[in-house]
Protein backbone atom coordinates (compact mmCIF):
# COMPACT_ATOMS: atom_id res chain seq x y z
CA UNK A 1 0.00 0.00 0.00
CA UNK A 2 1.08 3.50 -0.86
CA UNK A 3 -0.31 5.43 1.90
CA UNK A 4 0.98 4.98 5.38
CA UNK A 5 -1.09 5.99 8.14
CA UNK A 6 0.60 9.04 10.28
CA UNK A 7 0.22 8.84 14.12
CA UNK A 8 -1.85 12.37 15.31
CA UNK A 9 -0.92 12.79 18.99
CA UNK A 10 -4.79 12.93 20.56
CA UNK A 11 -4.53 14.70 23.91
CA UNK A 12 -2.68 17.63 21.61
CA UNK A 13 -4.21 17.48 17.88
CA UNK A 14 -0.63 17.77 17.04
CA UNK A 15 0.91 15.78 13.74
CA UNK A 16 4.66 15.71 13.90
CA UNK A 17 7.27 14.54 10.99
CA UNK A 18 10.67 14.31 11.15
CA UNK A 19 11.39 15.50 7.67
CA UNK A 20 15.01 14.51 7.85
CA UNK A 21 14.19 11.42 7.98
CA UNK A 22 12.26 11.23 4.54
CA UNK A 23 14.04 10.58 1.61
CA UNK A 24 12.99 12.88 -1.52
CA UNK A 25 9.45 14.30 -2.70
CA UNK A 26 5.62 13.47 -0.78
CA UNK A 27 2.42 14.61 0.15
CA UNK A 28 0.79 14.18 3.30
CA UNK A 29 -3.18 13.74 2.85
CA UNK A 30 -5.66 14.53 6.02
CA UNK A 31 -8.72 14.06 6.15
CA UNK A 32 -11.71 13.33 9.57
CA UNK A 33 -9.33 13.49 11.50
CA UNK A 34 -6.85 11.08 9.97
CA UNK A 35 -3.38 11.67 8.24
CA UNK A 36 -1.88 9.34 6.04
CA UNK A 37 1.80 10.10 3.90
CA UNK A 38 2.99 8.80 0.53
CA UNK A 39 6.01 9.34 -1.51
CA UNK A 40 5.10 10.72 -5.00
CA UNK A 41 7.08 9.43 -8.12
CA UNK A 42 9.61 10.72 -10.09
CA UNK A 43 7.94 10.55 -13.20
CA UNK A 44 3.99 10.88 -13.24
CA UNK A 45 1.09 12.50 -11.70
CA UNK A 46 -0.84 11.78 -8.05
CA UNK A 47 -4.14 13.02 -7.79
CA UNK A 48 -5.94 13.34 -4.98
CA UNK A 49 -9.96 12.87 -5.28
CA UNK A 50 -12.93 14.28 -3.16
CA UNK A 51 -16.42 14.21 -2.77
CA UNK A 52 -18.28 16.22 -0.59
CA UNK A 53 -15.49 17.77 1.23
CA UNK A 54 -13.92 14.49 2.13
CA UNK A 55 -11.01 12.46 0.67
CA UNK A 56 -12.20 9.84 -1.10
CA UNK A 57 -8.90 7.75 -2.97
CA UNK A 58 -5.81 9.02 -3.94
CA UNK A 59 -4.74 7.59 -7.59
CA UNK A 60 -1.25 7.29 -8.69
CA UNK A 61 -0.64 7.24 -12.76
CA UNK A 62 3.36 6.83 -12.88
CA UNK A 63 5.50 6.59 -16.33
CA UNK A 64 9.14 7.27 -17.45
CA UNK A 65 9.97 8.99 -20.75
CA UNK A 66 11.58 7.63 -23.57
Amino acid sequence: MRLESIEINRSTNRLEIDIMELKGSFAIVICDGKAKITHLPVHGETKIITHQGKVKRVKFDEGEEF
